[in-house]
C-alpha cells in the first residue's frame, strides 16, 4: 500500500513524480534498482569513445548484483506471489521476459560493443526497473499476506548476502 492515488494522480500531474512506500521486504530489491538506473542511464548515454567503459561498468555491476537480483526474484520472490496470485498477468509475464533480454544482452557485451546494443539495453534496464516498481512489487504488496510478506523479506535478505 503506496499512499493515497488521488494524491499520487495530483503529484504526477503536477509533474512531481511520487514517493513510492515500499513494504520493507521489498526494500532490498528495490534499493538494488537504483543501482540499475544508473548503470542503464550511464548505458543510454554512452558515445564512441566510453562504449567499452559503459559496457564494463555494466558487467561489473551484472557480475556483482544484478545476476543475483534475477535470482531472487526469480527463486523467492514470483513463487511466493504464484502461491497466491494470477501467473498469467502482464507484468509477471514481461518481467520474466525482460530477464531473459537482458541476460542475452549481457552475454553480448564482450568486446566492443556496438552502440545501439549499449543504448537498447540501457532503455531496457531502465524500463524493467520501472515495471517491477510500478506494477509488479504493488502487485505482489497487494497479493501476498503480510506474515508470508514479513517472511519473504527475512528469506528475500538471507539470500542478498
Amino acid at each position: 500500500p503506496a499512499g493515497d492515488p488521488r494524491a499520487r494522480a495530483r503529484a504526477t500531474r503536477r509533474g512531481t513524480p511520487s514517493v513510492m512506500k515500499r513494504h520493507p521486504a521489498l526494500v532490498p530489491l528495490s534499493r538494488d534498482h537504483h543501482h540499475a538506473l544508473v548503470i542503464a542511464q550511464r548505458l543510454r548515454r554512452a558515445t564512441a569513445e566510453t562504449a567499452t567503459e559503459s559496457a564494463q561498468a555494466f558487467l561489473s555491476h551484472w557480475d556483482a548484483e544484478e545476476k543475483l537480483h534475477f535470482r531472487i526474484e526469480e527463486e523467492l520472490l514470483l513463487p511466493a506471489y504464484a502461491a497466491h496470485g494470477e501467473c498469467d498477468r502482464p507484468a509477471i509475464i514481461r518481467m520474466l521476459l525482460d530477464h531473459m533480454l537482458i541476460r542475452r544482452d549481457a552475454a553480448r557485451l564482450a568486446g566492443t560493443p556496438p552502440l545501439e546494443l549499449l543504448h537498447d539495453l540501457g532503455a531496457r534496464l531502465s524500463d524493467h526497473v520501472q515495471l517491477e516498481e510500478h506494477e509488479v512489487f504493488p502487485l505482489i504488496e497487494a497479493t501476498i499476506p503480510e506474515t508470508e510478506l514479513q517472511a519473504l523479506g527475512d528469506r528475500i535478505r538471507e539470500a542478498a548476502h
